[in-house]
Parts: structure tokens; sequence; C-alpha cells
């Protein structure tokens, strides 16, 4: 990657929706070399899709919640059984395997405490091998960036 593919992944982090013309336009290349270097990150998996943001409050999901878990036992199985019980949480945006004192940190979209509370009740913890978990609302979103492609 050199620094016109880094410049075209920082305008499409931005907006992918822009026109190809556009977007040659700002990085400073022709359609045609601009189209083959987003095909060659497309292909490689330096893109891995094009996605649109909603407005969690416009679709009634405007609680975000942060959930540290820990688990029973850290066995390859363990670990799998416990992310494959995550997929099918569709309320479960973001799942991190970390260092530290938890196991993971969980990203959670809820309507409300009480459709938090039923989560906990009817899905999390339901899940075998969960030992601990400690969950902290979002009162506000601070930053939210793309990634610093030009450092």
């Amino acid at each position: 990657m050199d620094k016109l593919d880094r410049d075209i992944l920082a305008v499409l982090q931005t907006d992918a929706r822009i026109s190809l013309q556009e977007l040659s336009k700002r990085v400073g290349l022709s359609s045609s070399p601009c189209w083959t270097r987003i095909r060659r990150m497309e292909e490689s998996g330096v893109i891995e899709g094009y996605t649109v943001r909603v407005n969690p409050q416009a679709v009634n999901l405007a609680e975000t919640v942060i959930v540290q878990v820990t688990l029973d036992s850290h066995s390859d199985e363990a670990l799998f059984a416990f992310g494959r019980a995550l997929a099918d949480i569709p309320e479960v945006l973001e799942a991190l395997l970390v260092s530290g004192d938890y196991d993971y940190i969980l990203r959670i979209a809820v309507s409300d405490t009480r459709d938090y509370e039923r989560l906990l009740r009817e899905r999390l913890y339901k899940i075998p091998g969960l030992r601990h978990s400690k969950s902290s609302f979002v009162l506000r979103s601070l930053k939210q960036s793309p990634l610093p492609l030009h450092r």
C-alpha cells in the first residue's frame, strides 16, 4: 500500500458513496487507475465492505451498553462456544477478546434499561460458562473516528 491507496481509503472511510470521478479528483488520479486500486484493495481484503451508519435513536436503539465479561474457562472450546452464542444475539454489536481483569468487552445496542434487563435475563445470562459481567451505560459518545491512515 502506498500513499495513494491510503488517500483513497481515507476518503472512502468518510464517504463510501462518493462518485469515482470525485474520489479520483480528490486523490489526484484519473478514474481508471483509481478504480483499479479500489478493486485490488477489495480483492486483497483491505476493504472489507461498505456499510451505512444508522442513527440509533431513529430505530429505537438509543442506548449503548459496554459489558465486561469473565468466563469460567479459557479453553479453545469455551471461547469458541462463547463466540458462537454471541453471534446469535443481534444486540451485541461488537465483541472484543481483551487482556486484563476481564476476558471480553461487548458493545450492545438496546432501546432502554428495561430492554437491557430483558437481554441479560433472556440471552446473556443463559450463555454457559459466563462467570461474571459488569455493565456500563454510555452517556455520550465523544469521538468516533475512521482509522488514522495518515500518521
